[in-house]
């Protein structure tokens, strides 16, 4: 078995599922992992079992160090029996099962283990630093307190190991998550002509939200999207309800204001919807002829067959909040998961791409060490 294998299978046996978000074993193992291996090792809490880690390996000559980026936490199991052990056990010809396999716990092993094999290369040049977080899948709640608590190192540029199936991809729609209510008046259910029905309130919203747009389509990013993924409402049967909720998660491109969606979207539902902000991530999006990006799209071209061209993903990640906290430099998504995989069940990476990957990670490294952005 391979290095990258049993390290991404180490990580994939700590139960890291959010919510209710416990990172505190997984990142504990991982620090002292990483303290063995010459890193500088910070550990930041944002509650209870709830844990980021901030690994340096610095350089000698000098220069902005090269970053990585991932989450340790994942998204429940769902619902479905899993044929595989979620927690990484199975290994069947060339797929690697577990929570968090795609999603993204492989692609934090490539990136250590490429460090930890290219290290002599990183003390030599400008170093790299790796930013660990919990709490992504529920909104980047891990990177938001890191970025409060204290000040970041700051890199030259950023890779985010999220799922791309080693593809690379130069930035992400933002997420604008919102909590519509309605608030009505209680009666009893025989005499509903005494009360104010806030689930017919909310039908009437929902009725006008379906022909809401929140803007217009990017050259890159197309169109924006709007999803109504939960609702919820009423006590018991023979009460008229008074509090209806429906939770709206709309996708956008860096030419939409989140600000302004939000305010046209109140004027259009009208006062009866009063309008809270659950997450509020803002687009990403590096430019395509930036050196470095070119230099990223060369090393990554011999891994697919067909030419690379600029490319988005629909997921967020913690690079909304990271990027402007660490001076916005050029970010790449890149990881070997497989971006279809994610939160899905029976995930799985492929060896072979995880592989490539930990190869990918060290030549970028190396590359970095020699030339920079």
């Amino acid at each position: 078995m391979s290095a990258v294998v049993a390290l991404t299978q180490q990580l994939l046996g700590f139960n890291t599922i959010n919510p209710p978000g416990d990172e505190a074993a997984c990142m504990g193992w991982l620090a002292d992992y990483l303290e063995q291996a010459g890193f500088t090792v910070q550990r930041h809490s944002f509650g209870d079992r709830r844990v980021n880690l901030i690994a340096t390996l610095p350089g000698a000559a000098g220069g902005a160090p090269l970053g990585f980026t991932g989450h340790l936490d994942t998204v429940p199991l769902g619902n479905a029996e899993w044929q595989f052990d979620p927690f990484g056990t199975d290994v069947r010809d060339d797929r690697l099962y577990g929570r968090g396999s795609s999603d993204m716990k492989a692609a934090i092993a490539a990136f250590i283990l490429a460090c930890v094999r290219h290290k002599d290369a990183i003390m030599a040049g400008s170093g790299v630093v790796l930013y660990l977080t919990g709490g992504e899948e529920t909104g980047c709640d891990g990177a938001r307190a890191l970025i409060a608590s204290q000040t970041l190192p700051q890199p030259g540029a950023l890779i985010v190991g999220e799922p791309t199936a080693n593809y690379p991809v130069i930035g992400h729609k933002g997420a604008l998550w919102l909590r519509c209510e309605t608030r009505g008046k209680t009666a009893h259910g025989a005499m509903p002509h005494l009360g104010i029905n806030a689930i017919y309130l909310a039908a009437e919203a929902l009725g006008k939200i379906q022909h809401f747009s929140p803007g217009a389509p990017h050259p890159l990013m197309k169109q924006p999207t709007l999803n109504v993924g939960r609702i919820q409402g009423g006590l018991n049967i023979n009460s008229v309800p008074d509090r209806t909720a429906f939770d709206v998660d709309i996708r956008t491109a860096p030419n939409l204001q989140h600000a302004e969606i939000r305010q046209r979207l109140a004027t259009t539902l009208g006062e009866t919807v009063f309008i809270t902000t659950l997450v509020d991530l803002p687009a990403v999006l590096s430019a395509a002829q930036q050196r470095w990006i070119q230099q990223i799209f060369q090393l990554c071209q011999p891994l697919h067959d067909e030419p690379l061209t600029p490319r988005i993903v629909p997921y967020f990640t913690d690079a909304s909040l990271l990027l402007p906290a660490l001076g916005s430099p050029p970010c790449v998504i890149l990881g070997p998961g497989e971006p279809t995989l994610a939160h899905q069940t029976d995930e799985y990476c492929l060896l072979s791409r995880l592989a490539e990957a930990e190869a990918l990670y060290g030549e970028i490294i190396v590359q970095w060490m020699t030339d920079g952005a």
